[in-house]
């Protein structure tokens, strides 16, 4: 699409919430929407609070500088779960992003602007990032593709952190090729854009024994169509996981406000003030427990797909919940936060849902992200066809 199409488009759909700022770029390249928490040049970084000077930035982060080379223009700043630091996208100060598939329910967070950005057709693609989930879990609820990289492949100078331990920059399309190739560019990476198709019968799949329990029934339809008569692989338990990347999320999102909490708490939502207190609970024994033990899960994890090309495990537990002021978040990240810890490529992909979406994880091999692409392009054909 042109930009002047993307920018029609976008006022038409401003009841989405999608943007909280936008450009006057111009230009013929792909046009991208960037989550309100990079840098780029003109305009204001906000992370979705009303905690930082809405100054205009007058430099790109390195991520956005290296899409400029490839023509690519910024079209906005999209919305998210204020801080980065929630699943829902319900955002007391810029509003609650609306999920385009049914606009009664949350789009999902925290890249949950830039996720109904691409469903709704206002942007070609865009940029996400991803600490416990905030690609995976809109792009399931919406409908889209997610790609979270392995960690530490893009750059995140100029890039406000939530946990720099787990922070990952990634992308969300409408289909595999064009969310690698967001990766490719941001990453400075080559020849990662999957060119040729495999056949479903060759990808060598499992998934994770004592995993995948009280889903919803739409989640439950799905992956019973998906995971039917794989392989299962016995995976560390995914609560020792999950509490790794909880314990240095919360630790390290906990420092970085610590200064903001004492000179001024009321600037931020109720829901990110709580969790803020709530984060000095982990102690310095479980951030190191953490830390140390992160290689060992690693090694674990990876061993146990030694034979197979992917893991499939539902990204979320439950289909996009009502708006509302007491969501059950438990169920969105359940399946998410592991591979955060672990540092894994993961693509969400949608995936033959009667209603509306679910996504299923591919998680693939630290630093086997264009094998991976291949993958996922391989599933996203075998399971388009069956809709």
């Amino acid at each position: 699409m042109n930009i002047a199409e993307a920018r029609a488009r976008a006022r038409d759909a401003k009841r989405l919430n999608a943007f909280i700022t936008m450009t006057d770029e111009e230009g013929p390249g792909e046009v991208v929407a960037v989550k309100d928490l990079i840098d780029v040049r003109g305009t204001p970084t906000s992370a979705g609070s009303t905690v930082l000077p809405m100054d205009l930035k007058t430099s790109d982060a390195p991520l956005v500088g290296a899409l400029r080379e490839w023509g690519c223009v910024v079209i906005g700043k999209t919305n998210l779960h204020e801080w980065a630091f929630g699943s829902t996208n319900i955002n007391p100060h810029y509003g609650t992003v609306l999920n385009p598939r049914d606009e009664t329910r949350i789009s999902g967070g925290s890249s949950g602007g830039s996720a109904a950005a691409v469903v709704a057709s206002l942007c070609d693609w865009a940029i996400g990032t991803d600490t416990g989930g905030s690609i995976r879990v809109p792009a399931s609820l919406c409908g889209a593709v997610g790609f979270k990289p392995t960690l530490g492949t893009i750059d995140t100078t100029g890039v406000l952190p939530l946990s720099r331990s787990l922070d990952t920059i990634g992308s969300l399309a409408m289909d595999v090729k064009t969310a690698t190739r967001g990766v490719e560019m941001m990453a400075r990476k080559e020849g990662w854009t999957p060119t040729e198709t495999p056949e479903l019968g060759d990808l060598r799949l499992a998934v994770p024994s004592g995993w995948v329990a009280d889903v919803d029934d739409t989640v439950a339809e799905v992956w019973h169509a998906v995971a039917t008569g794989l392989p299962e692989v016995r995976l560390p338990p995914l609560a020792r996981l999950t509490k790794g990347c909880l314990d240095l999320m919360y630790a390290e999102a906990g420092a970085y406000h610590r200064k903001w909490l004492a000179e001024c708490p009321g600037r931020y939502g109720d829901d990110i003030l709580a969790r803020l207190y709530g984060t000095f609970k982990v102690s310095g024994a479980d951030y190191f427990e953490a830390l140390s033990a992160r290689g060992e899960i690693r090694a674990a994890v990876e061993g146990a797909m030694d034979g197979f090309d992917a893991i499939l495990v539902p990204a979320s537990a439950s289909i996009a919940p009502f708006i509302g002021r007491n969501v059950n978040t438990e169920p969105l990240t359940r399946f998410t936060r592991a591979f955060n810890y672990t540092g894994q490529p993961v693509f969400s992909l949608p995936a033959c849902s009667p209603g509306l979406p679910v996504g299923i994880q591919v998680v693939g091999r630290v630093g086997r992200d264009s094998e991976l692409a291949r993958i996922a392009l391989g599933l996203e054909h075998a399971w388009s066809t069956t809709r």
